[in-house]
């Protein structure tokens, strides 16, 4: 499994920060098929320490962070689940909302049914809160800033189709037209900043979408 198309945009001896390119799983999946995935690419070319932190769907682009220690790996997951971290991505969703900004608090669940699916469910739904913000207008669709607060399993595509604003190239979720709009599911994790996990400085990192 090779390593190529994958953008190491910083090593630390505590951390890795890569761009994780589309179309590649960061954890290997159930079915043999679906083996091939970032943390194995990693593991096998050069880091066999790597540790998995968090994960982005297989389809969204940008930055991951993995631990290359045990403490560093608790410590980052930590900052993870206590919300210590600020992560924003872009996107490019259909249509032009009529603001230039907003809030989007929906609770969702997954739904076994439509599977990978999630649905905004108020009663059985766990919190979600994604803030959004306009970057550019361009004919029927625009360019996005999205900020997720929880970090639910599909919570920026299913917010933003919730607001009537698909994402594009989303195959999941998208309608045909915002379907065919692009080539592939425009959703980049732009910037991470969190605590360097030995010194406890805050560090940021960006890296641009490339659509």
């Amino acid at each position: 499994m090779p390593l190529s198309q994958i953008e190491i945009l910083h090593q630390d001896p505590a951390f890795l920060v890569i761009n994780k390119p589309t179309l590649l799983l960061s954890v290997p999946g159930r079915a043999d098929d679906n083996k091939d995935c970032l943390i194995t690419r990693l593991q096998e070319n050069g880091y066999p320490e790597a540790l998995i932190v968090h994960r982005l769907d297989w389809e969204t682009s940008g930055i991951i962070l993995l631990a290359r220690d045990p403490d560093s790996h608790r410590e980052l997951s930590r900052q993870f689940h206590d919300r210590e971290t600020e992560k924003a991505y872009t996107a490019l969703c259909w249509g032009q909302p009529e603001q230039d900004s907003g809030r989007i608090e929906l609770p969702l669940r997954y739904d076994p049914p439509t599977k990978p699916r999630h649905v905004v469910d108020h009663e059985q739904g766990r919190h979600a809160l994604t803030f959004w913000r306009v970057l550019e207008r361009c004919g029927n669709h625009c360019r996005v800033e999205l900020t997720p607060i929880t970090g639910r399993s599909h919570q920026l595509r299913v917010h933003m189709l919730s607001i009537g604003h698909p994402l594009l190239g989303d195959r999941l979720y998208a309608h045909d037209e915002a379907l065919a709009a692009h080539e592939r599911l425009c959703l980049h994790a732009s910037m991470l900043a969190f605590s360097h996990p030995v010194t406890g400085e805050r560090l940021r990192f960006e890296c641009p979408a490339p659509f």
